[in-house]
């Protein structure tokens, strides 16, 4: 008998449209192929000690901005916790703080996942923004297959699943 490919999927969740619709997939694949599902946030600490130490924020602020970012990490997990409660599916939710990439890649290590869904860069995004960068360094290191959801009609598909 043949091991299922991916028995282990992680979806990164930013809050993005194009996160929230790999969420979405994520949650339809663990469903079809019955796999367990991680969601992940990461708190951008990493970006925000740079423009602490570039004198764009001040400490308090960036403290501040820091809180914020974990109460909408909170927030979009729960979100992505509802949708897969929804579809009938299990999901493990993990709230981290550091670089992006590197908390993506240490999680799906941690947690032996066999895929990392990302989704799909905004349209009106800069290529050169530090989601792209992420991205980018996700697909160049991850030790395990990477998925770039870029499905137009994941909304029916998941109303359907």
């Amino acid at each position: 008998m043949i091991k299922s490919l991916f028995p282990h999927i992680m979806v990164a969740v930013t809050g993005s449209d194009a996160s929230i619709s790999a969420a979405k997939y994520a949650i339809v694949m663990a469903k079809i192929y019955r796999c367990r599902l991680t969601a992940v946030y990461v708190v951008d600490i990493a970006t925000i000690r740079q423009l602490t130490l570039s004198k764009l924020f001040i400490q308090e602020e960036s403290q501040e901005y820091e809180k914020s970012l974990e109460m909408n990490g909170e927030r979009y997990l729960s979100f992505v916790e509802e949708l897969a409660h929804t579809k009938g599916v299990k999901i493990e939710r993990e709230l981290r703080r550091g670089a992006v990439y590197t908390e993506i890649l240490t999680v799906a290590e941690d947690k032996k996942a066999d895929m990392i869904i990302l989704g799909g860069l905004e349209k009106n995004r800069n290529p050169r923004d530090i989601i792209s960068h992420a991205h980018r360094e996700i697909m160049l290191n991850a030790k395990c297959s990477v998925l770039l959801v870029k499905e137009p009609m994941i909304d029916q598909i998941f109303k359907r699943a």
